[in-house]
């Protein structure tokens, strides 16, 4: 069990959780980015567990029992709470928004869908260096609570449990001996950016665009929509 500060100020570093596209075919890499958003509260509470399987197989020559065999470690499994509060902006639907996008993890997402390729989002819970709580999963339940309203009747403040499970395998720009995630970025589209200049601002190489756009979901590298959200990867990622 791991506890943490919850407060608006009690911690400069906000845990946010990103939703993406499911990984394509037998990779465990998310795909393009479908939203993320800072938690209003960091949790007051994680909890994590892993476990291992270990077979034995019966045997008359050894009387005092045979000797346990590991046959490999289950995948990690993650429960936690997000309060969502925009009681401090009463006309906001911000609380309304959110929560159906963690609902709608339990959901196939439209594009695979389109790709015949049918399968829910993948998550990625990150709170600053907290790394072992960082990994790609998929959302098995979600449980929300309104517990306040505005005077229209839309919900202002919620909280959502949720339990997430790992998707196996080494994603790229992974460490072999931790299992953490290297750190990844997201940045706010304005006017004038275009996949190549951001590429180029951020590693050095016009050329490492792809990059960008392959962990977004994004074939046209100039025609981007100000105020969205890009899913930057970490250096260790980028091949320019």
């Amino acid at each position: 069990m791991v506890t943490g500060p919850r407060g608006t100020g009690a911690s400069l570093v906000r845990a946010s959780l990103a939703i993406h596209e499911p990984p394509k075919g037998r990779s465990s890499r998310p795909g393009g980015l479908i939203k993320e958003f800072a938690f209003d509260f960091n949790p007051s509470q994680l909890s994590l567990s892993r476990s291992a399987n270990w077979t034995v197989t019966p045997t008359v020559a050894q009387r005092e029992g045979s000797r346990p065999e590991f046959m490999g470690a289950e995948p990690r499994e993650m429960s936690l709470e997000i309060f969502l509060d925009s009681s401090h902006e009463p006309g906001s639907n911000t609380v309304l928004k959110n929560v159906e996008a963690l609902l709608a993890c339990c959901g196939v997402t439209p594009v695979s869908n389109a790709a015949k390729q049918p399968l829910p989002p993948c998550v990625i819970f990150q709170w600053g260096s907290f790394s072992t709580a960082r990994f790609t999963a998929y959302v098995s339940s979600v449980e929300a609570s309104y517990t306040l309203f505005s005077t229209t009747g839309t919900p202002i403040r919620a909280t959502c449990q949720m339990r997430l499970h790992e998707i196996p395998g080494r994603t790229p720009g992974q460490n072999p001996t931790s299992g953490a995630l290297t750190a990844r970025r997201v940045h706010r589209v304005i006017a004038g950016d275009s996949l190549p200049s951001l590429a180029f601002r951020e590693y050095g190489s016009a050329n490492a665009w792809r990059a960008i756009a392959e962990a977004n979901g994004i074939d046209n590298p100039f025609a981007l929509t100000p105020g969205s959200q890009l899913m930057l990867p970490a250096a260790e990622e980028v091949r320019s």
